[in-house]
C-alpha cells in the first residue's frame, strides 16, 4: 500500500473525533452561500444543499469507519518480554535519541515519546509500521535496520507509554501480595481494595494510572511528595505531639491524619509548633530491604492492581491486555 494512504486504526479514531467539527464546517459554509438569496430560494436552495452535504460526508463517514472496522490488529512475533524491551532500549539509544532524545524523554527535532500527551500511534501494528516506513511530510524517516530490531524498539516505546498493568511483569502475585501485608509493611499507610491505612494514596488502581518505570522509582527512589500527603508534625500548648499527614490547612486551622489513621481538627492559635517535612513518609529502599524474589513479587502485584470497571474499558478500546 502506498505510504501516503496508509492508515492506521488510532488515525482513524483521530479522524472520526473530528467528523462532527468537519460537518458542521461544511454546512456552515452551505449557509454562507445562500444568505444574500430571498427567504424563499434561500430556504430551497439551502435545504437541497444540506441535504447533499449531509449525504456526501455520511459517504466519507462510512468508508472511514469501515476501513478502521477491517484493518487486521498486528501483533508483534517476537512478544514483548523483559529482556525484549531492554533490547529495544539499547537498539532505540543508538538509533532514535538524535530527534526523540534518550529514553524518549524529549527531543530536539521530534516530540517526546513518554509523558502525558495523546498519540495517535499506539497499536504494535502502526508503531511497525510508522518505524518501518516512516512518516510521509514529516521528519520522520523509514528505517531499514532488521524487522526483529523494529519490533524491539516498539515494545520499548510501549513499554515506556504504557500503563503499569499493560508491561509484561514477571513474579508471583499471592507472594507479593503477601509481602506487601507483611515484610513490607505497606498495608499500614495504603488501602488495597477495601483494607489498609489512609496515610498514603489507594493503591487499589495503581496498575492503570502510572506507569511501571514510575512504579519502581516509587519503591526504589525518593521523589517528590504527592498533592494530599504533606508530612507535618505538630506539638500541642499541652505538650501532645501528633505526626502524620495535613489533609487540609487555612491560615485558621489544620486537619491532620495521624499514622493510626485518626483524622484531628486543630485551632492554630492551640498549636506550640508546626513543622513540615520536605521528605515523603513513603520508604524508597524497597529494593534493599526485600530480596531480589520478594520485591519482584510485590511488583508484579503492584502492576496487576486494576477496578474492574476500568479494565473492561480498556479492553474494549485497546489491544493490550490490563489484567494478566
Amino acid at each position: 500500500m502506498p505510504a501516503q494512504l496508509r492508515l492506521s486504526y488510532f488515525d482513524l479514531e483521530a479522524d472520526r473525533s473530528n467528523m462532527g467539527l468537519v460537518m458542521v464546517k461544511a454546512l456552515r459554509k452551505s449557509c454562507e452561500r445562500f444568505k444574500h438569496h430571498s427567504p424563499c430560494a434561500r430556504g430551497s436552495h439551502l435545504s437541497m444543499q444540506i441535504r447533499s452535504t449531509i449525504l456526501m460526508l455520511s459517504l466519507v463517514a462510512a468508508v472511514v469507519y469501515a476501513s478502521a472496522a477491517q484493518e487486521p490488529i498486528i501483533k508483534s512475533p517476537i512478544g514483548a518480554g523483559p529482556k525484549v524491551v531492554a533490547e529495544g532500549h539499547t537498539i532505540y539509544n543508538q538509533t532514535c535519541t538524535a530527534c526523540h532524545g534518550m529514553d524518549g524523554q524529549e527531543g530536539e527535532l521530534a516530540p517526546a515519546l513518554v509523558g502525558d500527551r495523546r498519540f495517535f500511534r499506539v497499536t504494535e501494528g502502526s508503531l511497525y509500521d510508522t518505524i518501518k516506513h516512516g512518516i510521509p511530510g514529516t521528519p520522520m524517516p523509514a528505517f531499514t535496520i532488521p524487522d526483529d530490531n523494529i519490533w524491539k524498539v516498539v515494545a520499548f516505546i510501549r513499554a515506556i507509554r504504557s500503563s503499569a498493568s499493560e508491561a509484561d511483569v514477571p513474579g508471583n502475585v499471592e507472594h507479593g501480595k503477601e509481602i506487601f501485608v507483611g515484610k513490607g509493611g505497606c498495608l499500614q499507610c495504603h488501602t488495597l481494595g477495601e483494607k489498609g491505612g489512609r496515610i498514603g494514596p489507594d493503591l487499589s488502581n495503581v496498575g492503570a494510572t502510572i506507569t511501571l518505570k514510575r512504579l519502581k522509582e516509587t519503591l526504589t527512589m525518593d521523589g517528590p511528595i504527592p498533592a494530599g500527603y504533606q508530612p507535618m508534625k505538630v506539638v500541642t500548648r499541652k505538650g501532645e505531639v501528633i505526626d502524620g499527614i495535613a489533609k487540609n490547612e487555612d491560615d485558621f486551622s489544620i486537619q491532620l491524619l495521624d499514622r493510626q489513621n485518626h483524622l484531628h481538627l486543630l485551632d492554630r492559635s492551640e498549636l506550640k509548633s508546626v513543622e513540615k517535612s520536605k521528605a515523603s513518609l513513603m520508604p524508597h529502599n524497597y529494593d534493599k530491604v526485600l530480596t531480589v524474589d520478594e520485591y519482584n513479587d510485590m511488583l508484579a502485584m503492584l502492576a496487576r492492581q486494576v477496578i474492574m470497571v476500568q479494565h473492561k474499558t480498556r479492553e474494549v478500546e485497546g489491544d493490550g491486555a490490563v489484567g494478566r
